[in-house]
């Protein structure tokens, strides 16, 4: 009786949703770009990651401070390491100008790679290396990276949240709402034109 209790107790358990990844990955904007949407600071919170390399987040500043590709990485603001920081943590990054795009830098220590969030022809492989999912939360968007060259592209190397931020690029949603919006003025204008 005992063994057949316990028989049923595994088969239980097995039949539970087991989450694949126990912090958010970004399901959606590959190659899409981080935009300044507000006047307050940028606040980053470390969601974490399931990454076996060793990977730090860089947020790009040319010699002035300002948001940009210089070509100088020691300008550059050090972030997030996706293994010595502790999920949870926030960093300050402070405001920049509304429309700004933040470019972030991966650069996985085993291999020496960097990765860009943005278009993948800032990849030195082609790729789109991270996703940016807008309106994670509200006023938040989640960036995920890829930090292996040629994928697999689950986007679970280094997960973080930013305030103040959208992506350049619009949601699936927001794109079908345009799309039957289009089509709506066109059955409108097509209605006026057979009078």
């Amino acid at each position: 009786m005992k063994k057949k209790s316990v028989v049923m107790l595994i088969a239980a358990l097995g039949a539970l949703p087991v989450a694949a990844n126990a912090f958010p990955i970004a399901s959606s904007g590959e190659g899409a770009s981080v935009v300044v949407s507000g006047t307050g600071s940028i606040l980053a919170t470390y969601q974490g990651n399931s990454a076996a390399y060793s990977n730090d987040l860089y947020l790009m500043l040319d010699a002035a401070g300002d948001p940009g590709d210089d070509g100088i990485v020691g300008n550059d603001l050090f972030i997030f390491n996706n293994h010595a920081s502790a999920v949870g943590s926030t960093v300050d990054l402070g405001s920049f100008p509304v429309g700004v795009e933040l470019i972030f830098r991966l650069h996985v220590n085993d291999t020496g790679d960097d990765f860009f969030t943005g278009p993948a022809a800032r990849n030195s492989d082609g790729h789109a290396h991270a996703r940016v999912e807008a309106d994670w939360a509200p006023n938040e968007a989640l960036v995920s990276f890829e930090d292996l060259r040629g994928g697999p592209y689950d986007f679970n190397d280094l997960s973080f949240s930013f305030t103040n931020t959208r992506s350049s690029v619009p949601e699936p949603g927001a794109l079908a709402l345009l799309a039957l919006g289009l089509v709506g003025v066109g059955l409108a204008r097509h209605g006026r034109c057979k009078r």
